[in-house]
């Protein structure tokens, strides 16, 4: 593996490295209430077809046309004043659009309701450029995942766990609402659901449009899920007089899953056909996706442990199906959206981990090798499109350090790997259509986003967003610069880590450190991007006097397959090891005072924390922990056994890990805090764990928040989170 040449490597396009002066004093309300270091940022671009114009929703109140080549704007498409229903005296607001494939229409989607983390509801309009007329979708009550047919000719949506196709063609007028077709017929709460995934398929494969369109737009492919045997949670919403019972469907390790099935519904003919996916109930269809052939779907099926990953083809017209494609792996493998299939019909391009990196291979259609088109001691972390007209494949990847994303593109045939990126960060890239050009969003640790447009090759054309605004936020509250440093631990493996240190810090002074963790399979917090809220609250922690440190531990990303999934079936173990061996490492450096070392985490980070406090309380003096999972027996199945297998067959595994088995050894100073409506992690992890808590007699403090969900938000919610954080920092470290 490629390694930091030198201890630290300071990225500090806008900060003076050897800030010593504490120009003006961060306040909570700069970070939560005026967004004073909460970077800009350029969202909802669509490439048009032509691949040489893009449109964009400015301010929340237009759509507009640009040019790539100037980043000039051409003209506005259609302002919310011009989006007013029939009834109404104002225009709709814009949460969501894409445009028809043929550009003379607009889905509009409003008034959008949050289902859970990834999944809304809305209403949908479909605005008609050329006629200026604004028409509602359907009058049944919300939709959800609206889109255009291929030939623009009809919009599909979901309602009531059932699938419609709105035709378009049949007119739009006050009059003549156009056909509606309801395409299944059984979808129940709590029971089928077609078109969408549920709970556990959303939070863990990360999708929530569980259909697809064939090329010609003659077929919709779409999942069915009967999650009449998964076990429902239940969570108490106090929103009234008697409070709300919400019952969902979340199968945590060790239960019943959702039995799921793909259908291709024909629309000549009105009637479905279910797809041969196996004999096997008990599995998982992460992804399915059309080939090129319109009559031809491929579908991704995993075993229970998903260690074992088959593609299979499946005629559309009689459900047979057939394996092109088996990977098995003795840990797990990680689902992507990397599967592309080229137009000629022949092959298809994916990533995968087989030798012991994450890179990008060649198959032909029948499943056989052609090429590994990338190698090395690197991962790639993403492929951002296929260009076949120029034979390129574009992709991000962490060959330059673990901590950087760059741009690369290689040749179809293997040869002439090139960078494109030409900074030292994280690169975000959106290619247009033909991939002439692409946006670029850059940071790094100290500078926040900056947006450009570019050619293919990497060449600066235009800059669309500098956020001047933060960069003299910047410059005026005088920030330290986050700096990077690797160590090595007792059994001699290096790890990465990020300080920032007071903005007048002297080496002569002892200072207590505060340190940061998520620590989850796969994940980073050491990274050279930029740390949008928590970065401010860091630098206020580091201006009161707190030096804040983030290391990355055995399990984490950007360091190749063998150091991510040596955590396999015993989660927190070795991270904990790996945290405890941090804090021994800052006890020992000459300006740290060891004996006020405090950690602090979210999520899985929040697990982190109370086992740091535990397992590792001769380290660490306090902790705050929020959302923790506090035994893996409570989480969701997907994930769960994805890294430790069915609790059948490894119950150590899932207990000599957890927190709750760990409380006497309790010492330093704890917070609890967790969300009520959490329904990603539970708030019986805490329960559980303050029960564990007070059976040992142990002190703790405990901040919950009423109907509030994973990401404790809304309101003033997390202003007052984070002043209840940096109070028990402040009083206990």
């Amino acid at each position: 593996m490629k390694k930091l040449v030198i201890i630290a490597l300071v990225f500090c396009s806008y900060i003076p490295v050897n800030a010593q002066v504490l120009k003006k004093e961060i306040t909570l309300e700069d970070i939560w209430t005026k967004g004073t270091f909460y970077p800009s940022s350029i969202d909802d671009v669509v490439s048009m077809k032509d691949g040489e114009h893009y449109c964009m929703l400015e301010n929340d109140i237009m759509i507009s046309e640009y040019e790539y080549k100037t980043g000039e704007k051409t003209k506005t498409i259609v302002r919310t004043s011009q989006l007013v229903p029939d009834g109404q005296k104002e225009g709709i607001t814009i949460d969501e659009y894409s445009l028809s494939p043929d550009e003379t229409k607009i889905l509009i989607g409003t008034e959008t309701e949050k289902i859970y983390r990834y999944s809304t509801k809305m209403e949908y309009y479909i605005w008609d450029i050329k006629t200026g007329k604004l028409s509602k979708l359907s009058d049944g009550g919300k939709q959800r995942l609206a889109s255009f047919s291929p030939d623009g000719s009809k919009v599909v949506f979901l309602r009531d766990n059932n699938i419609f196709i709105k035709d378009l063609a049949s007119g739009l007028s006050a009059d003549k609402a156009g056909k509606e077709t309801q395409i299944t017929m059984d979808g129940l709460y709590n029971n089928i659901i077609n078109g969408s995934p549920d709970w556990v398929y959303e939070e863990e494969f990360e999708f929530t449009k569980a259909y697809s369109w064939s090329p010609d737009g003659s077929k919709l492919a779409y999942y069915r899920f009967d999650e009449s045997k998964v076990k429902e949670y239940d969570m108490v919403l106090y929103d009234s007089l008697y409070p709300t019972i919400y019952k969902y469907k979340y199968p945590k390790a060790g239960e019943d899953n959702s039995v799921v099935s793909i259908y291709v519904y024909n629309l000549k003919t009105g009637k479905s056909q279910m797809m041969d996916v196996g004999q096997v109930k008990d599995q998982y269809i992460p992804r399915i996706k059309w080939t090129e052939n319109t009559n031809i779907l491929s579908i991704q099926r995993m075993n229970r442990l998903q260690n074992k990953l088959e593609i299979l083809l499946a005629d559309a017209a009689n459900g047979t199906s057939k394996v092109i494609y088996s990977e098995q792996n003795k840990y797990y493998i990680e689902i992507t959206n990397n599967l592309t299939f080229l137009k000629d019909k022949k092959h298809f391009v994916l990533t995968n981990e087989i030798d012991g990196f994450n890179h990008i291979y060649l198959y032909n259609t029948d499943g056989s090798l052609v090429k590994q088109l990338t190698s090395g001691k690197w991962d790639v972390l993403d492929m951002k499109g296929v260009d076949e007209k120029a034979g390129l494949v574009y992709f991000i990847s962490d060959e330059e350090s673990p901590i950087d994303k760059t741009l690369y593109s290689v040749k179809i045939d293997g040869t002439k790997k090139t960078k494109i990126s030409t900074k030292a960060g994280t690169n975000q890239v959106e290619f247009s259509e033909g991939f002439k050009y692409f946006i670029n969003t850059y940071s790094d640790a100290n500078s926040p986003s900056f947006v450009t447009i570019n050619r293919s090759n990497g060449k600066e054309l235009k800059v669309l967003l500098d956020n001047t605004e933060v960069v003299s936020a910047i410059k005026e509250f005088g920030l330290s610069p986050e700096k990077f440093f690797t160590f090595k631990t007792s059994d001699n493996i290096e790890l990465y880590g990020w300080m920032i240190k007071p903005p007048d810090f002297d080496v002569n002074k002892k200072y207590p450190v505060l340190m940061y963790v998520y620590g989850g399979p796969g994940a980073q917090t050491v990274e050279n991007s930029w740390g949008y809220s928590n970065f401010a609250w860091f630098e206020m922690l580091a201006q009161k006097g707190y030096i804040v440190v983030s290391i990355d531990n055995r399990g984490t990303s950007g360091r190749g397959e063998a150091f991510k999934k040596c955590t396999y079936g015993q989660l927190g173990k070795l991270e904990t090891i790996d945290q405890i061996e941090a804090a021994k490492y800052l006890g020992n450096l000459s300006y740290i005072d060891k004996s006020r070392i405090g950690i602090w985490g979210w999520s899985y980070g929040g697990y982190m924390t109370a086992l740091c406090l535990t397992k590792g309380a001769d380290y660490f003096k306090m902790g705050i922990a929020v959302a923790p999972v506090s035994n893996w027996r409570y989480y969701d199945n997907i994930y769960t056994e994805r890294y430790m297998g069915l609790p059948k067959d490894n119950s150590s595994g899932y207990d000599d890990n957890s927190p709750i088995n760990y409380v006497k050894k309790l010492k330093g100073k704890l917070l609890l805090v967790h969300g009520t409506a959490d329904d990603n992690v539970h708030f019986q992890n805490s329960i559980m764990l303050a029960n564990a808590l007070v059976d040992a007699n142990k002190q703790f403090d405990m901040q919950f928040y009423p109907n509030k969900n994973h990401s404790i938000y809304g309101g003033y919610t997390r202003y007052h989170l984070y002043k209840k954080m940096t109070n028990f920092i402040l009083e206990n470290l």
